[in-house]
């Protein structure tokens, strides 16, 4: 991951959609990590396990958990991103777990961009932590 730290005009004045698109990629290369870590990587579904917890629907259940955990930044970022008008929607996924979905990547990408991996580190802790916890 790059070292370049944006000042906080440079991320304001990107769109939801570019936070979004650099997030989306922060959010699969957490998951991707996570799964090779965990040994999962030798069963031969590395692939679909990584779509399943990177969809839209996943996506917008891991924000509904970490959203308490959200300061008043994040949570604008977050909305910010959840408000951006997207041209199409997967057919897996409701209008609302799509607009979700974004916001978190809008999130991650903001975080990311700002240089606080250790944010997105415990955002993504707690994140997977209260999955465990809710199954």
């Amino acid at each position: 991951m790059s070292n370049e730290i944006l000042s906080a005009q440079e991320i304001q004045k990107m769109s939801a959609l570019a936070l979004a698109h650099i997030g989306d990629a922060v959010f699969e290369l957490l998951v991707r990590t996570e799964l090779c870590r965990n040994g999962l990587s030798v069963n031969g579904n590395l692939h679909k396990q990584t779509v399943a917890k990177v969809c839209a629907p996943a996506q917008a259940a891991f924000l509904e958990r970490i959203f308490p955990h959200l300061n008043e930044q994040e949570e604008a970022v977050y909305r910010r991103g959840r408000n951006a008008h997207v041209h199409a929607i997967p057919q897996n996924a409701t209008r609302a777990q799509y607009g979700k979905a974004t916001g978190l990547e809008a999130l991650f990408g903001m975080l990311y961009l700002s240089g606080q991996k250790e944010r997105i580190a415990q955002l993504y802790a707690m994140g997977r932590e209260e999955e465990t916890n809710a199954v």
